[in-house]
């Protein structure tokens, strides 16, 4: 340290010393202040101003400063910049400080360990993630401190990156702490790249001991052994939570009572949905801005409490695979939907909830404000009601969670009993503790209530005593109580009045009397403020100790709230409960795409058949011009049967889903530059996760395969892809592709049947049915959809050319095509009027032959007047767009 410091800047280098990496917020009166570099970063990050402190002393430190009680609004705009926040509370009254008043860290913020409301997403868990990698396998682990909710898994055989990626776009971590050694490493890099703005911390290896890990999980557990969670031999995914564990005890200066349990994420047991699948049905965000809008679950969440929106939200990415346990949900819905009333209701009483697992996770870490308390017992009051309605239903899964519902009247009865119904947001405003609830408390405020009629008797008497009519006693909270007189007043003020203050037209007064009186006033309104802390963390604490009660509570609600919303969604869309089995068969009538169908395109969304199974019907050539829909039917297919699986009733006239165990999709066109690969070894990576990990259970979308190659490597690939999910895989697979060739498949592959997209040609347009049909594509219809983007006519007739005579010539591989030599120059294309492109976008179908003649008539009439378009160029027009046999009519 510098020579000639002085005290309190010793004590903060020696505080700062040990939080080299967060800034510091060193709490000094009524605000935190930040010195040197910490100084520099916040003033730039929260566009407040730098000063200097210690120029008396000869030093030139910089400063800033926020008041504390506005701290948590610049505390979030740090941590969402991606920086750490160390707290540093004064821990001992100042007035009763004997010298420098003690200070410590009383907690650190980061982005994955935030619990302010304000800074998280209500629908959504905010975890953190840690991860540990040896010899090809990775052991993982996700916590969410607001909620409790703690995973572990293992993850190996395939490439680590792809397996954590997966992960992570599941889960969507803040923030992740790994082993220092893996600092520069290319896992730590890839999955910074996938996740730009999640943040990184480094933690000594020792850290990430298994030994140590699993010591540190039983003893917070209580358990002799970690059997009962499903991951006693998970060694590096022990490691990684037990880790993550410590990191957070660290931030948090304590204990983590809320962490009652781990959850172990076993294959088997849920569907594994990749970074691809997740991303290309859209199921939680949509391709465009990833928002909520267009996605799976915009459609479907129609919760009504922050808890059960997550849990939807979890179980859309995380799709059950036993028959039994879905078949359960689907009776619980059905109940529900076959109920309307009952449903109205319940999801009524479940509106008046509050997110009852991320209060009880600030209550348990003391973090909870009053009105954090009387949001609970609020939430409490609505228990009883939701758990008579449920008593109504006689699903086997509704009755087990309504048993699960605790009442929590002991809770409800302690919060309404000490607290105010309508508490200030924190503590130093005072009147939190509800009168009558302490004796002690309700003495010191009539002490207050006594002072305003002490200082009106005392204010009638002085001016009394006085003379002074205009004379009056006053307080502030910078010169307390006082008497104030006009100057010109001053000569019948008595001389036992002390001047206090001179003001421009006042002088301000006390006296012996008034001075005691203030003595005894703001003794009686410390000790009020500092009772009323104690008394309020003696509730808190008491709420604490029944977090194991309120959270089984709150996950009951939490699926009680789900199979509501997707009870409700059913009702809204006309969903169907579909029949689950365990045969490898889909069997689809009138199914839709429950996203699109809401959505308003300007025409009714056509429903489609699908019919599959593991024998003759388990790949289908899907063939058909571009806009056609087929990319809309794979999804709709992929999406009905993920929905069924999570429990829900699915968007289609009739469905029978054989149990999926994964569901793989190739779809669409995208690169990582950044990675230096390109479209096509990005689609060659997808479609290579794949081959490698689908089963014969398994739902494969594949999209236009080989595209980003020459035309007849493109062929090749696509022509082996399928033959290789056709021959060894056996999956259920929807192939779309815009190489014909392809339909030949169907004839030498037992299961390969083809199917197209119904198109109609009129005019030399394209009208897409979207119906899907029997049978191969005849042609790709390619220049009218370019036609219907707005290629130029020029355009468009050349490749009209191009295509004629590539068909006459046929492919030939190495073979020349004479399609340029010895041609003229095309001469340039009169200017249509603009008359003649206003009828090119007409349909004359919806003409009478009357409008027809009129719209002919003026066309004419106006080409015959107007120099820049001759009467051939306006025969053309009317040629195109209307067919003689109407005209005629």
């Amino acid at each position: 340290m510098p020579p000639g410091m002085t005290p309190l800047m010793r004590q903060y280098h020696r505080i700062k010393a040990r939080y080299p990496d967060a800034i510091l917020f060193f709490r000094m009166g009524d605000f935190y202040e930040m010195f040197h570099e910490d100084a520099a970063v916040a003033s730039r990050a929260l566009q407040i101003a730098l000063t200097k402190r210690g120029k008396s002393e000869g030093m030139d430190i910089p400063l800033c400063g926020v008041p504390y009680h506005a701290a948590d609004t610049y505390i979030a705009r740090l941590v969402k910049q991606g920086h750490k926040v160390a707290i540093c509370e004064q821990v001992e009254d100042p007035r009763k400080a004997k010298g420098l008043v003690k200070r410590e860290v009383v907690r650190v913020v980061t982005p994955g360990t935030v619990l302010d409301p304000g800074m998280l997403e209500e629908g959504e868990n905010h975890f953190l993630a840690a991860w540990v990698a040896r010899d090809h396998t990775a052991g993982l682990s996700f916590l969410d401190l607001g909620t409790g909710k703690f995973l572990v898994s293992e993850e190996s055989g395939r490439p680590l990156e792809t397996a954590l990626a997966d992960r992570f776009a599941a889960l969507e971590p803040r923030e992740m702490v790994v082993p220092a050694s893996a600092r520069d490493s290319d896992l730590v890099a890839a999955l910074v790249r996938a996740r730009p703005g999640m943040a990184v911390q480094y933690l000594e290896d020792h850290a990430f001991d298994p030994e140590a890990a699993y010591r540190k999980l039983t003893d917070h557990l209580g358990t002799a052994s970690l059997q009962g969670f499903g991951c006693e031999d998970l060694r590096l995914g022990v490691a990684a939570a037990g880790a993550l564990l410590g990191y957070v005890e660290a931030t948090q200066k304590g204990s983590l009572p809320h962490i009652r349990g781990i959850q172990t994420l076993h294959a088997g047991e849920r569907m594994y949905l990749d970074a691809a699948t997740i991303r290309n049905l859209e199921l939680v965000r949509n391709s465009l801005d990833q928002g909520k809008r267009g996605s799976l679950l915009s459609v479907v969440d129609r919760t009504r409490t922050a808890m059960g929106a997550r849990r939807l939200r979890s179980e859309l990415l995380a799709p059950l695979l036993r028959a039994p346990e879905i078949r359960r949900r689907h009776e619980a819905v059905a109940e529900l939907v076959e109920n309307p009333m009952v449903l109205d209701d319940l999801r009524e009483a479940l509106d008046g909830v509050y997110d009852m697992e991320r209060l009880m996770g600030r209550v348990t870490l003391s973090a909870a404000g009053p009105r954090d308390l009387v949001a609970l017992a609020a939430s409490a009051e609505r228990l009883p009601r939701v758990r008579d309605l449920m008593a109504r239903l006689s699903a086997a899964l509704l009755a087990e969670l309504r048993a699960a519902v605790d009442p929590l009247e002991d809770l409800l009865s302690l919060v309404r009993e000490a607290l105010h119904h309508d508490p200030p947001p924190t503590l130093r405003e005072g009147r939190v503790i509800r009168d009558g609830y302490s004796a002690e408390l309700d003495e010191l405020r009539s002490l207050g209530r006594e002072g305003r009629e002490w200082i009106a008797r005392m204010e009638a008497r002085e001016r009394d005593r006085t003379g002074i009519a205009s004379l009056k006693v006053k307080y502030n909270k910078v010169f307390g109580y006082y008497i104030e007189v006009t100057k010109a007043n001053l000569k019948d003020v008595p001389p036992d009045y002390v001047r206090k203050q001179t003001l421009v037209n006042a002088e301000r007064f006390i006296t012996p009397e008034l001075k005691e009186y203030e003595s005894k006033v703001l003794h009686a309104q410390e000790r009020m403020l500092e009772l009323e802390g104690r008394l309020f963390q003696e509730v808190r604490e008491a709420v604490a100790a029944r977090a194991d009660r309120v959270q089984a509570t709150a996950a009951a609600l939490a699926e009680i709230d789900m199979l509501a919303s997707l009870a409700e969604t059913a009702r809204v869309q006309g969903y169907v409960r579909p029949r689950i089995t365990e045969e490898v068969r889909l069997r689809i009538r009138d199914g839709r795409h429950p996203v699109l169908e809401t959505l308003d395109l300007g025409e009714p969304f056509v429903p489609n058949d699908t019919e599959m199974d593991g024998e003759a019907r388990r790949m289908i050539l899907l063939t058909g011009p571009n806009m056609a829909g087929k990319s809309t039917y794979m999804r709709q297919v992929a999406l009905i049967v993920l929905l069924a699986q999570v429990g829900s009733f699915v968007p289609a006239a009739e469905a029978e889903v054989g149990l999926a165990d994964r569901i793989f999709t190739r779809v669409g066109a995208s690169d990582a530059l950044t990675r230096g690969q390109s479209t096509f070894l990005v689609e060659m990576n997808e479609t290579a996760e794949i081959l490698h990990h689908a089963t014969p259970r398994s739902l494969i979308l594949l999209d236009e395969i080989g595209r980003g190659t020459s035309t007849f490597d493109g062929i090749s690939i696509a022509w082996a892809v399928a033959e290789e999910i056709h021959d060894r895989i056996k999956s259920r697979t929807l192939f779309a592709t815009h190489y014909h060739e392809l339909t030949e498949l169907a004839r030498t592959l037992q299961g390969a049947v083809n199917c197209n997209v119904a198109v109609r040609e009129w005019n030399d347009r394209v009208i897409f049915l979207h119906k899907i049909v029997e049978g191969g594509a005849d042609k790709s219809y390619g220049i009218q959809v370019a036609r219907l983007a707005g290629l130029p006519a020029s355009v468009i007739a050349r490749a009209r050319e191009v295509l004629d005579e590539l068909e006459k010539s046929g492919l030939r591989r190495g073979g020349q095509l004479d399609l340029f030599a010895d041609r003229p120059a095309a001469p340039a294309e009169p200017r249509p009027h603009p008359l003649v492109r206003e009828l090119a976008a007409l349909d004359p179908e919806r003409l009478t032959p009357l409008e027809a003649l009129n719209l002919l008539a003026e066309l004419q009439r106006k080409l015959g007047s107007d120099s820049n378009s001759g009467p051939a160029s306006g025969e053309i027009g009317v040629r195109l767009e209307f067919n003689s046999q109407h005209l005629q009519e």
